[in-house]
């Protein structure tokens, strides 16, 4: 049985969504406060499938514990809920480390099915870790290995896990690599956001990228920055 944990201050909410993933066979718990998942996940050590994440949370907020989580290497596949469906906001949960986003109010057909995905997902992983899933598909580059099924980057000895969209960027930028690649096209390829947004927000998702993929994030040479147009991939400089 999957194991849901559901971080949401409006109760009423929060047990209806108990009510209907319990029908649906998920074992769920529920905790109102940031910090009850953080203690929940870090210090209890409670194992979970999918964890659904408000933002809007009193004391620390979903973006807090999205990304304190990641740091301290919870990986749990993460589906925020927020209120706020500016582009920012969503861009700003992904630089977090959430793996998927839903904006209030939404359908519970539409909620379901993004957790099936990420559980489907989650087993996929999983099952090519422990070897019953055929090779997977990498792109190696000097001494550096990203894994697109195990969803990490090997550098040298070194093995950084990823979240869901920094393997989607990297996989776009791989796939445009040696070309210039504008902030706005990855804004609508890879977020999927069409509106007037502050391209700041991928400056910031690049800067951690970055930390990853560089000897030296400061003069970076793998992803460069095309000044006034946006970013370029070389693998091999």
């Amino acid at each position: 049985m999957n194991r849901i944990l559901i971080v949401e201050d409006e109760l009423h909410l929060a047990e209806g969504l108990r009510f209907n993933l319990e029908a649906e066979g998920y074992e769920v718990t529920v905790t109102e406060s940031g910090e009850g998942a953080l203690d929940l996940l870090l210090e209890k050590r409670r194992t979970f499938d999918v964890i659904v994440l408000d933002v809007m949370l009193p004391g620390k907020d979903g973006f807090t514990v999205m990304a304190e989580l990641r740091q301290a290497g919870q990986y749990v596949p993460t589906l925020m809920l927020t209120a706020r469906g500016h582009p920012d906001d969503v861009l700003r949960g992904f630089a977090a480390g959430a793996d998927d986003y839903l904006t209030k109010p939404f359908e519970l057909p539409i909620l379901i099915a993004r957790i099936r995905g990420l559980l489907r997902r989650r087993e996929w992983l999983v099952a090519s870790l422990a070897g019953s899933a055929p090779p997977p598909s990498q792109f190696v580059f000097g001494d550096k290995t990203l894994d697109w099924e195990r969803q990490e980057l090997r550098v040298r000895n070194e093995v950084f896990p990823l979240t869901l969209m920094e393997m989607n960027v990297l996989r776009y930028l791989v796939e445009h690599r040696d070309k210039n690649v504008a902030r706005k096209k990855m804004l609508e390829e890879v977020w999927g956001l069409h509106e007037d947004t502050d391209t700041r927000a991928i400056d910031n998702f690049i800067v951690r990228l970055r930390k990853y993929l560089e000897d030296d994030p400061a003069k970076p040479r793998h992803l460069q920055t095309v000044r006034g147009v946006g970013y370029r991939f070389v693998p091999f400089p």
